[in-house]
């Protein structure tokens, strides 16, 4: 069987207009944006023009955004860029539980070179309450750190709600923005944000491209040094044919992406409401409706293991992903999942489903079958094994 690709969270297959605008950047239109002859001055026209087009997507001005190598490389400046800029009398930093690794990772290096951090829970759907982020704010707190959408569960955090108490307190706010960007309409102004990550291969653009949203006058450090690119604020020289590709992408995401999400909403709840009621065992991991991303589906089963049951959705033809991460023979369950109290044996039975725009009903009922057989039969090995 052809294969069905359900795992858009993790990347998207770039468009095959993202590819023709990046071409001639690979080809005739080579030169370095940085020299002043006229290869050059082409190169750096295409620089402007794409971020000029990012700004404008995200209610931003073209001085307020750092092109990077990725999602992660903009979630690692914007936390140490802010908090090596602060006074070392003010390096407190607060983030949530169920962060990307990209922050929590980045959370655990800060911890280690001196500064204080805070982090804060959810309730049961994987969602921050403001509340905690207010209680947790001190006199020396100099960032809060909350992800717009979960990559996981697909929670969708209150970023308007935490930045009225952050503005509020004189604390800079963060959002990782990765995993909405392509679904939702992000606008920094009206999110109150000082600083945003997003990245192109998430939005069916290239890999190795990203960027940072750093409101004007949030003092900031460069954490990468050489030749001064991006204003100083992210030396090398800049991947002229991606930035083009990630642009590109965020042209064509406007023109459909209510349209999308609002069709993948409605396959997403067709799905959920089916597993739920026909598949024994069957558990929602996360929000329902409005709080939950448009493309995400994050199902448990008792007593199967996640990494068994993505296995045989792969020989079957289905690409999935897992709330579980194998490491030295053993399943450890999602830390999202574990942050939001699910018991061990629904957690390591989780998998993710993540829709994309061209996904159909008829591949998701297709989906269906497969993984309504394949739990039966593992459930019916568990079974066995007890016996």
């Amino acid at each position: 069987m052809a294969g069905i690709y359900l795992d858009h969270s993790a990347t998207t297959p770039v468009r095959p207009e993202v590819v023709e605008a990046m071409l001639p950047y690979l080809g005739a239109s080579f030169g370095n944006p940085s020299s002043i002859h006229f290869y050059g001055q082409q190169a750096k026209a295409a620089l402007d023009q794409s971020r000029d087009i990012l700004a404008g997507s995200l209610d931003a001005i073209p001085a307020e955004i750092i092109f990077t190598g990725g999602g992660t490389e903009a979630d690692n400046l914007a936390l140490l860029g802010t908090l090596l800029a602060s006074p070392e009398s003010r390096r407190h930093f607060i983030t949530s539980a169920v962060e990307h690794d990209a922050i929590l990772k980045t959370a655990e290096f800060l911890n280690k070179i001196g500064c204080s951090v805070t982090i804060v829970g959810v309730d049961s759907e994987g969602i921050v309450d403001p509340a905690d982020v207010a209680s947790a704010i001190r006199e020396d707190t100099a960032l809060v750190s909350i992800m717009h959408g979960n990559n996981e569960v697909g929670a969708i955090q209150n970023i308007e709600e935490i930045s009225k108490i952050t503005q509020d307190r004189g604390v800079l706010l963060h959002s990782d923005a990765v995993q909405t960007f392509g679904q939702l309409n992000v606008n920094v102004e009206k999110l109150g944000v000082d600083l945003l990550s997003v990245s192109s291969h998430k939005i069916y653009g290239p890999k190795g491209v990203g960027a940072l949203y750093v409101r004007q006058g949030t003092p900031i450090v460069a954490e990468i040094y050489g030749g001064g690119q991006e204003r100083g604020r992210r030396s090398g020289t800049e991947n002229v044919p991606g930035i083009v590709g990630f642009a590109t992408a965020v042209e064509l995401l406007h023109n459909d992406r209510s349209e999308t999400a609002s069709q993948m909403a409605v396959l997403r709840d067709r799905f959920i409401d089916r597993a739920l009621n026909e598949i024994p065992g069957a558990f929602l991991n996360g929000p329902t409706g409005a709080k939950r991303l448009p493309n995400n589906i994050n199902l448990s089963f008792q007593n199967i293991e996640g990494e068994a049951l993505l296995l045989n959705l792969d020989i079957a033809g289905i690409a999935a992903s897992s709330g579980s991460a194998c490491s030295a023979g053993s399943i450890d369950s999602s830390h999202v999942l574990v942050a939001m109290g699910i018991e061990s044996s629904r957690s390591r039975g989780a998998i993710r489903l993540s829709l994309g725009r061209t996904t159909t009903a008829a591949e998701l009922d297709a989906c269906f079958e497969i993984l309504a057989e394949t739990t039966a039969r593992l459930t019916e090995m568990y079974s066995h094994s007890l016996r």
